[in-house]
């Protein structure tokens, strides 16, 4: 898994690629958002573009992080999903719980303004 960071209007962009499972990386999208939440930046766009697979811990780091910013008082939503990700968040009925777009152009307008940073 790579994960890469863009910012836009003072909003995080975090594009992430590869497959979200357990293993050697599992925990560093966490990672990516704790710090993130620690430099006050609790506008979050997660871009799932590249993402080929995600299991269990994939799914669980996933609602962990929405439940962070959550908790922070931000929030994260998701775009770009691919077909293969959107019928396993179907499945799992975590589309009641992410906000989902089709593009960046959607998911930057649904956020607040972006305070702080």
């Amino acid at each position: 898994m790579e994960i890469q960071e863009r910012t836009q209007g003072g909003v995080a962009l975090i594009d992430v690629s590869g497959k979200l499972v357990a293993g050697e990386q599992s925990g560093e999208l966490k990672d990516k958002v704790n710090s993130l939440i620690f430099q006050g930046r609790r506008q979050i766009v997660l871009n799932l573009a590249g993402v080929s697979y995600i299991d269990s811990m994939g799914l669980g780091e996933l609602v962990a992080v929405h439940a962070t910013v959550a908790k922070q008082g931000g929030q994260i939503v998701l775009v770009a999903l691919t077909t293969r990700v959107q019928d396993l968040l179907a499945i799992c009925r975590l589309l009641t719980v992410f906000d989902v777009f089709d593009t960046e152009a959607e998911a930057l307008a649904s956020l607040p303004p972006a305070t702080g940073v």
